[in-house]
This record gives C-alpha cells, sequence and structure tokens, in this order.
C-alpha cells in the first residue's frame, strides 16, 4: 500500500514537471556580450538601464521563446582591453552580438572584429561621425551620429551673432570627429573660428590651465565644447576658478556633455551656470514616466546612484529592439564556424564566423518601436535624427529655452502645428541667463567713444543727473546706429567714454585707438580719421565720410572797395599786350591807308595823332575815318571782333567784382607761412599735429591747438601780431562746420591733403570689418537715410559751404594765356596784310628807282622809296573815280590861266575853299578838296563837272 502510494505521488510528480517545466525547457538563451568602461558615469547608467530592460521585455513578452543573456566585460577606459574583451566574447561565448564598447576609439577596433566574425557590434554611444555604418555593414549605431547636432549649434550661433567662436574639444575620435562638421556649419553662417582648443583626456590641472590661459588672452569669448563627462567636469571647475565662467563669456555644450549633467557633483554644477546647452528631445509617454517611477523607487532600495540619463534610455531600447530581433530571426541554436582551433583567447586566426550574424543584423536593422527615448527607427544603420531642446544651466537644474527641429528652426512649443518659416531668431527662444547671472549678452562689443570739446555736431557726451549714465549722441554715433540696423544679424554694445575722473578726454585719437591693441575696447566709434599709420594696429571699416585736412585764414577787405578796381578785371600782362596790339593795329592801317586815302595823309602830328586815335575808338565804334584799302577792311574786321571778345570780358568781370562779394584771403600759401615763422593751430588731440611737423615741415614751437570753433575764431582774429595764429590746419568736415558759424570773417584756401575719411576702428583680422563696411555702402548709399542724419546735425552748413569753396589762392584777374589765340589771329591778318602791301609798293617802285639812280647806294635808295611811299598814289582807284571834271578850256574867254604854276597854285587855294592839294599832271591841274571832291583843270576845249 505504501509502496503504491509512493508510486502515485511519484507519477503526479513527474506528470506536474512535465506539465509545468515544458516552457522552461522551451526557452532558447541567446548569448549577448556587453563591453562598457564599469567606472565611466556612461558605462554605470547602461549596466543598470540595460538590466532594467531585460527585466521589462520579458516580462511584457514572457511567451517569447527566446531569452537574453548579457555577458558584461569592464574595458576600462582602454582601446586595446576593449578589443580583447570583444574577442573574448566571441570565441569563448560565442555571443550573437556585442553591445558596445562606449568610446569611439574602442568601438573602431571592436567593429573590425564583428566584421570579421560577422557578428553585430551595436552602440549607442559611439556618436563620432568618423564611424559609418555604410562603410562598416556590421556595425550598427542606435544613436545619432555627433554631425546631426552641428546645424543646431551653428543657427544658436548665428541667432546671438557671434561672428567668432573657439572650439574646444578632446584629443580623441570622438572629439575629432566633429569638428569638420562643425567648422563646415559655422563657415556657411560667415562665423570665424581663430583657434581650436584640443585638450587631450590625459591633460593634468596645469596643462587645461595654461590651455585656458590662452583662451583667455584671446579676444575671443564664445566658446563649443565637445568631450566627454569626466574631462567637461574638470574643464569647467578650473575655468571658473579662471574667472572664465563670469559676465561676458558664453559656453556651448554639444550633446555629448549634455546629455550627462545629471550624475555630475554639485561642485561642477555650480561651476557651469549660464551654461547653454543642445540635446535630443525626449517625448513624453507613459512608459517613460513609468520608467522614471521606478528608477526613482530603485534609487531609494539600491546602494547605487542611478541617475535619470538619455545614454542610459538608448542602452535601454538597444536590448529591447536586440530581443525583438532575436525572437523575429529565430535565433536558436546558432554556433560559429570555427577556421582554426585554438585555445588562445587572443588568437585571431582561430576566430569563427556567426552563423546567424548576417540575418540578425538585418532583423536589427528593419526594426521599429515606440522606445523610451522616442521612435526607434533606423535609417542606413543609425537612429533616424530626432529634434533638439535647447536648455540653460540655472543652479542644479536645466531650464528649457527652446527647442530646434529641421522643418522650423526655433520655437518654444514643439506641438505648434501652425505652418511658418525657418527661424533663427533669438526671439524665438526664451531669454536666456548669462554667466555671472546676467541677462546681458555675451560679447557684447565694447566701443570706445571720443570725449571732446567743442564740434559737438559729431560727438557729443552727457551726462543724466539721474542715473549718472552718459548719454552719447551725434552724427558719427547716428550713422552707427544706422549701419547696425543694416546688418543681417544682431550686434550687442555697449558705449564706453574714453575720460579720465573729470569726465574729461583721456588722451589722444591715438592713444584711443591703441586701447583696442590692449583689449580695453573692442572698436572705436567717433570722428575718427583713416590714416595710415593707425592701420598698424587696428583695422578700419570703409569710410562714412568724405575728408581732407586744409587751412582756413582770415579774410581781406572786399575788393569792390578798391580804388583802383576798374582795373582788376584785366591782369597787368594783358593790360599792356591789349595796349600793344592797339599801337601795332592803327600803325599797320595807317601804312595800308597813307598812300590811297587822304585822311590818313597831313603833317606828321596830325598821322601820329591819328594813328592812335582811330584804334583806340574802335574801343567804342567811334571812329569816323573810311578805310578804302581791302587789307585795311581785312585787318579791321578781326580787330573789331578781337576788341568785342575783349570789352565784353572786361564788363563781365567787373560786374562780377562789382556785384558778387569776393573774399580775399590773408594767406593763400603755406610757404609764406613757414618762411615768415607765423604761429599756426589745430584741433587738440588731432592726428593734424603730426602731420604739419612731419608732411608740411612745420616747427613744433610754432604750433597751438585749440578745442572749439569759438577758439578757433578767437585765435584767427587776433591774428599773427596778437598772439594769434595766420592760419588753422584742420579736417573739412570741421572746418565747414566752423565757416558755417564764421562765414563772413574767413575762408578755406590752399591745397587739400588728402586722408580716407571718417571709419569706425575694431581690432585686427575682426570678422565684424566686412560686414560693417557694407553695411556702411549701404547707409551711405541711401540719400535719403544719410541725407536725413546729414540735416539734423548740419542743416545750417550750407548757408556758407558754397561761398568758402569758391575761394582760390590764385588772382580773378583774366590773363593774357585767356585771349592768346585772338592775339594770334589778328597778329597774323596785320602781317600779312603789311606784308603783301610793301611787297606790292616795292615790286612796282624799286626797279624804275634803281634804273634812273644806278650811282646811289642802298641806302639812298630806301630814302628815296620812303619819300615816294609818302606820296599819293595816283593810280588807285579812290583818285581815279573822285577826279574832278573840270577840264583846262583853251579859249581865254572861258577861263584865263595864270603865267606861272604859283600862281596858278595860290589862285587855286584862294579860289577853291578847302582845297588840300593842286597836282599839275599831263598837262592836267587836279584840286583835291578836304571835303572829298576832286576838280581838274584841262586844257581841252570843254569843261567838266
Amino acid at each position: 500500500m505504501a509502496n503504491q502510494k509512493r508510486l502515485h505521488f511519484l507519477s503526479f510528480l513527474l506528470v506536474s514537471l512535465w506539465v509545468w517545466g515544458e516552457p522552461l525547457m522551451a526557452k532558447e538563451v541567446i548569448p549577448i556580450g556587453v563591453v562598457l568602461n564599469l567606472n565611466s558615469p556612461v558605462g554605470r547608467v547602461a549596466e543598470s538601464y540595460m538590466s532594467m530592460a531585460r527585466s521589462d521585455f520579458y516580462a511584457v513578452n514572457d511567451n517569447y521563446r527566446t531569452r537574453l543573456a548579457l555577458f558584461t566585460e569592464d574595458s576600462g577606459d582602454d582601446v586595446i582591453a576593449a578589443a580583447s574583451a570583444a574577442l573574448d566574447l566571441m570565441k569563448n561565448k560565442e555571443v550573437q552580438a556585442i553591445i558596445g564598447p562606449a568610446r569611439s576609439s574602442q568601438a573602431r577596433f571592436v567593429i573590425e572584429l564583428g566584421r570579421k566574425a560577422q557578428v553585430p557590434i551595436i552602440s549607442f554611444s559611439a556618436t563620432s561621425p568618423s564611424l559609418s555604418p555604410s562603410q562598416n555593414p556590421f556595425f550598427i549605431r542606435t544613436t545619432h551620429d555627433d554631425s546631426a547636432q552641428v546645424k543646431a549649434i551653428a543657427d544658436i550661433v548665428k541667432a546671438f551673432g557671434w561672428r567668432e567662436v573657439v572650439p574646444i574639444y578632446e584629443d580623441t575620435d570622438y572629439g575629432n570627429g566633429l569638428i569638420p562638421y562643425l567648422m563646415d556649419a559655422l563657415q556657411e553662417i560667415d562665423t570665424r573660428v581663430p583657434y581650436r582648443s584640443v585638450i587631450p583626456p590625459s591633460s593634468s590641472n596645469t596643462e587645461i590651465i595654461e590651455e585656458l590661459n590662452k583662451l583667455k588672452a584671446n579676444h575671443t569669448r564664445i566658446f563649443i565644447v565637445h568631450m566627454t563627462a569626466s574631462l567637461g567636469s574638470k574643464l569647467f571647475v578650473l575655468a571658473n576658478n579662471a574667472e572664465m565662467m563670469k559676465e561676458g563669456y558664453a559656453w556651448i555644450l554639444t550633446e555629448g556633455l549634455s546629455s550627462l549633467l545629471d550624475p555630475m557633483g554639485s561642485k561642477v554644477m555650480d561651476s557651469m551656470q549660464g551654461v547653454l546647452g543642445i540635446r535630443p528631445y525626449i517625448p513624453p509617454s507613459k512608459n517613460l514616466e513609468d520608467f522614471k517611477r521606478k528608477l526613482k523607487r530603485n534609487l531609494t532600495t539600491s546602494s547605487k546612484r542611478i541617475s535619470f540619463s538619455l545614454f542610459g534610455l538608448w542602452a535601454y531600447d538597444t536590448v529591447w529592439a536586440l530581443a525583438m530581433a532575436v525572437e523575429k530571426a529565430g535565433v536558436v541554436h546558432s554556433s560559429f564556424l570555427k577556421q582554426n582551433a585554438s585555445n588562445s583567447n587572443v588568437d585571431l586566426a582561430a576566430l569563427g564566423i556567426s552563423e546567424m550574424g548576417s540575418r540578425l543584423r538585418n532583423t536589427i536593422l528593419t526594426t521599429k518601436f515606440q522606445g523610451l527615448s522616442g521612435n526607434f527607427s533606423l535609417v542606413k544603420g543609425e537612429l533616424e535624427p530626432s529634434d533638439f531642446e535647447l536648455f540653460n544651466v540655472i543652479g542644479n537644474t536645466e531650464r528649457i529655452i527652446g527647442y530646434w527641429t529641421r522643418q522650423k528652426g526655433f520655437s518654444q512649443d514643439l506641438n505648434d502645428t501652425r505652418k511658418e518659416a525657418y527661424s533663427t531668431s533669438k526671439d524665438k527662444l526664451k531669454q536666456p541667463i548669462w554667466p555671472g547671472y546676467t541677462i546681458e549678452q555675451p560679447t557684447k562689443l565694447r566701443i570706445g567713444v571720443p570725449v571732446r570739446r567743442g564740434f559737438e555736431e559729431f560727438l557729443k557726451v552727457e551726462w543724466h543727473s539721474n542715473t549718472n549714465k552718459p548719454s552719447i549722441s551725434g552724427f558719427s554715433i547716428d550713422v552707427f546706429l544706422a549701419v547696425k540696423d543694416a546688418l543681417h544679424f544682431p550686434l550687442p554694445y555697449e558705449f564706453i567714454p574714453y575720460m579720465n575722473t573729470d569726465r574729461q578726454s583721456n588722451g589722444t585719437y591715438d592713444e584711443l585707438l591703441y586701447q583696442i591693441t590692449i583689449q580695453k575696447y573692442d572698436a572705436v566709434v567717433g570722428d575718427t580719421t583713416i590714416v595710415a599709420n593707425r592701420s598698424l594696429y587696428v583695422d578700419f571699416t570703409l569710410p562714412y565720410s568724405e575728408s581732407g585736412v586744409s587751412m582756413v585764414v582770415l579774410v581781406k577787405d572786399d575788393e569792390s572797395k578798391n580804388f583802383w578796381i576798374f582795373l582788376k578785371p584785366l591782369s597787368l600782362n594783358l593790360w599792356l599786350s591789349t595796349g600793344a596790339a592797339f599801337i601795332i593795329t592803327g600803325l599797320v592801317i595807317w601804312v595800308l591807308e597813307h598812300r590811297v586815302n587822304n585822311e590818313f595823309r597831313g603833317p606828321p602830328k596830325q598821322q601820329l595823332g591819328l594813328i592812335l586815335w582811330f584804334s583806340f575808338s574802335t574801343l567804342a565804334f567811334a571812329h569816323r575815318e573810311r578805310v578804302v584799302n581791302n587789307w585795311s577792311r581785312f585787318v579791321l574786321i578781326i580787330w573789331i571782333f578781337v576788341v568785342l571778345i575783349l570789352t565784353q570780358s572786361y564788363t563781365a568781370n567787373l560786374t562780377s567784382m562789382l556785384t558778387v562779394q569776393r573774399l580775399q584771403p590773408s594767406f593763400v600759401d603755406v610757404k609764406e607761412i613757414k618762411k615768415n615763422g607765423y604761429f599756426v593751430g589745430y584741433q587738440n588731440a588731432s592726428f593734424v599735429k603730426g602731420l604739419l611737423i612731419k608732411q608740411l615741415g612745420f616747427d613744433e614751437s610754432k604750433l597751438k591747438s585749440y578745442n572749439t570753433p569759438e577758439e578757433y575764431h578767437e585765435a584767427l582774429l587776433n591774428g599773427i601780431h596778437n598772439g594769434g595764429v595766420a592760419a588753422i590746419f584742420d579736417e573739412i568736415p570741421y572746418i565747414k562746420l566752423f565757416l558755417a558759424k564764421y562765414c563772413t570773417r574767413y575762408t578755406m584756401v590752399g591745397p587739400t591733403y588728402k586722408t580716407d575719411g571718417f571709419g569706425f576702428a575694431l581690432r585686427k583680422g575682426s570678422p565684424l570689418v566686412p560686414y560693417i563696411s557694407r553695411a556702411i555702402l549701404n547707409v551711405t548709399q541711401d540719400k535719403e537715410k544719410i541725407g536725413a542724419i546729414e540735416h539734423k546735425y548740419f542743416s545750417s552748413q550750407t548757408t556758407c559751404e558754397d561761398q568758402s569753396t569758391t575761394i582760390s589762392s590764385h588772382s580773378p584777374s583774366l590773363g593774357v594765356d585767356s585771349f592768346r589765340g585772338l592775339f594770334l589771329i589778328a597778329g597774323i591778318a596785320s602781317m600779312v596784310s603789311l606784308l603783301v602791301t610793301v611787297f606790292k609798293f616795292f615790286y612796282s617802285h624799286w626797279p624804275a628807282l634803281s634804273h634812273n639812280n644806278t650811282a646811289n647806294c642802298f641806302w639812298s635808295k630806301l630814302v628815296e622809296m620812303a619819300k615816294c611811299f609818302d606820296q599819293k598814289d595816283l593810280s588807285s582807284h579812290t583818285f581815279k573815280t573822285k577826279e574832278s571834271s573840270v577840264h583846262a578850256v583853251t579859249s581865254p574867254d572861258i577861263l584865263e590861266l595864270s603865267p606861272s604854276i604859283n600862281d596858278m597854285q595860290n589862285h587855286s587855294r584862294n579860289s577853291f575853299e578847302g582845297t588840300d592839294d593842286v597836282v599839275i599832271h599831263d598837262g592836267n591841274i587836279s584840286l583835291s578838296s578836304r571835303h572829298g571832291g576832286t576838280y581838274t583843270l584841262s586844257s581841252s576845249p570843254s569843261i567838266q563837272t
């Protein structure tokens, strides 16, 4: 009976074991290797998260026939140790897949082992872009690579208008892999990288401090930090000690460091106040909230401190994805195909090939589900990039200030479904709290402005009595503000007056510009002239106003009050030349008319007076003498034209002198001032002093400095004998302002010494120079905009500006050069006419004279020719046409001739009033009247009248 009962019990026990043990016997255990640095924050978090993931997965999927068995190996921080651990897992455990390792440098070697053994290597933290799943078919990345975040980082830099940034990264595959992509993204937004700070992971505190001191000595205050948590925590503690976490600095964390802030201690977090970070956005879900509560319960019951981590979530989802893939691929009784037998754990030749590796890899790549970190979907062997969230470290928490998506850029609400254009505006983000607990944006441009007395139209610094803060205005300031508005990026700035404790100017303009070199200012805005020697230590923008150096002097009395002003229209040379031309023209006309025209004959005194009278009477066209010679008429036509031009020019110039006020400068030549040793003035603290000494050669003891237009006025008014100056040298914009106020007493004279005008100064190599220069062009070429600014400050300047520019160092009198062509034409006409007439006379009289007087000498013949020239040319048509028609009568009843020629001549002079000459020729008597009548007495019987 007892044996029967024992038999029944054994039967029941066997049946029970068969019924309840069948599921256990059916579960296929799949070995999975895990290679992690268990001493790192990522390794510790990932180990716990993966353990929780395996438990949670099979709690939900208890019916799965496969079970993952995780075999964890500690790789430490060594690349060789990671490769050795992976090799051991593949050879001795025959793992079907390996999760890890965490570091990109370690993953590079393990990936090669996985390729050889055809074992999938799945990493949730090896984010270096240099590790490409497309190039390594058995490498699967269950996160996205670091290059996915560079566009978001570049948009942050662009949003805040930073034109220079310095990346600080560790010298590893992880650190170096991001930099080429980051540089390209920054180049697209025209942001300059003047320096790259590379810190090896093994660097000591002293070495890191030395690198921080280099960065501190640099001008750039914007840093992008890309490194692991261990090195990053050390960096920020030392940066805080170096006073680089104060106002004026900005720090941006990349995803790798941003995802591991929670495990960091309070000391590290205190050193990171005001830091901006970027990390993938984790969408909220019920499973995620349940996991957080479970994680919190574990923290209270476990001695290990496991915090919430993004890398942990990726590790969690990796285990789920692998468990799904193993079940789906049907990996059962899988083994390695051994190529060579070896007992060595590190014999690569003996490494076998996984039978199910390729199938498992393909299954993992097609696995999709909603994980704790979001949608798990692999694209080209890695996790599909997600949206990013931007946070600001304040206290021990991270304050979310906005989000970034590839479709919309920045926004404050990812759930907003409205269609909006892509935005990189910082207005789409909440106001960050920057290092130093300030809302003032870092790298605010520290702009030095000169403090000056006088010429406040260009720059004026006032102080508010209530706030004790400066108020800065003026033409230069308004131009800068217009230029700033024309930039396509924000440019925060702060005006800092360059002054001493008494709120007076602290030095010259050159000294002010040098403050940029010693990093007291980032720029200088004001009426700063672009000069060659200044460009040696600063960079200038394009000029926003024209300039040049000239001198202003006292003017003399108005020329209209001059007693001899009627002589001023023509120069002395022109007066003398005109007088000579009158005399020569009169003489030429006399020569041409003397033998053929009775009006050009008579006693010598009368003929000399006629020469002067005739030519000068042409000024008023009052000459009464007729000319009968065609050559005379030709000369007279040309001469009258010359006289017409001369009289009209004289009249116009004299009218101008009498009706337009002419300001005559007291000095017109710099050499004259230097030669006489007169004092000259210049504007205090200006570069003009150097120009006067070096370029113009003035003795420094002869220079006096002034500040205001009133001081200019007093110095010039006192003059060279009363402690004043002979001239003031200054830039043209200041002179125009001075003349606008004192235009009736002073004028600008002499040459203009060219300068490049007013410009803004920035430090050497500043990336802002080309942007501001282009903006200056846009503003200055906008006539409406620049015109409004000029009218605001210089509306009264146009009153006397034109007058000052008409003053010249030359006499206003007309010179010979202006009429040289006219005199040449008149001279040629006179000379040609004279030569033709003389030639004809000699040609007709010289042969007869030579034949009749062959014994006489040459000079005697010339004298005879002169006597002959003084006689009338009776063959001329003027005498033939005007002969009297009266002929001598042979009959005594009609006319009785005198017995002698003299009696007849006397009788003729008494009988014919006004008769000048009696000529007996070929038996005829000709009487010529002064009134033009000619009578001829002929022996012919008939009488003609």
